[in-house]
């Protein structure tokens, strides 16, 4: 019987989770996947372009993360402005992107030199 009375502070400990609210900036929502692909996607190209017109691998990568980045900072400054939502979420997301990016395109550089 004592075993009883314990059911409805175990179910009210259990339950209370679902009160939660869902956060509104997931880490791992969808928006953070595009804006990881996204500057990615810039990233490398920005790698790419200099790599066909130039040698110094430096400059490779400055205009890669410049490119990479200079875009998610200027999503998220237009976000600020109030048409989106701000996020340092969406902004670590586009530096991990960035730096996916770049390393994805000096790999296959040095694949392509060797």
């Amino acid at each position: 019987m004592k075993g009883l009375a314990l059911v409805p502070l175990v179910a009210c400990l259990l339950d209370s989770g679902s009160s939660r609210a869902a956060d509104p900036d997931p880490w791992f929502g969808r928006d953070k996947a595009l804006h990881f692909t996204a500057t990615a996607a810039l990233a490398s190209g920005g790698y790419g372009a200099v790599a066909a017109v130039d040698g110094d691998r430096r400059w490779r990568f400055v205009t890669g993360a410049t490119v990479g980045l200079g875009a998610g900072i200027a999503k998220e400054a237009l976000d600020a402005t109030g048409a989106g939502d701000p996020s340092w979420r969406d902004l670590t997301w586009d530096a991990i992107g960035t730096a996916t990016g770049l390393a994805l395109a000096a790999l296959i550089d040095w694949l392509w030199a060797t």
